[in-house]
């Protein structure tokens, strides 16, 4: 199994694959690393799962996802419409 994820530290490392399950509400690849210890990865950032045809067609020339950008938009909307809590800070002085 090959880390495919372009940002993760193990990007392009292979790892001995064991199982694939849903683990923590996660679809998760498990792995042995060259000490033989076992760990874990999300799938989609592996070669385990099917590569996403946006990704593929894009070629590494758009970072983002439709899907990507209207979740970003939503969180925005959402943090701009809750009420000023500036006042729920306190305030450290010297």
């Amino acid at each position: 199994m090959r880390v495919t994820h372009r940002f993760h530290p193990l990007y392009g490392r292979e790892f001995e694959f064991v199982v694939r399950r849903l683990n923590w509400g996660e679809d998760r690849v498990y792995v042995h690393d060259e000490n033989g210890e076992l760990f874990s990865f999300l799938t989609g950032w592996t070669d385990a799962a099917p590569v996403d045809p946006f990704v593929e067609i894009a070629d590494g020339r758009c970072p983002f996802t439709t899907a990507g950008l209207l979740a970003l938009a939503d969180l925005v909307d959402r943090v701009r419409s809750q009420p000023d809590r500036a006042g729920a800070v306190k305030q450290i002085t010297p």
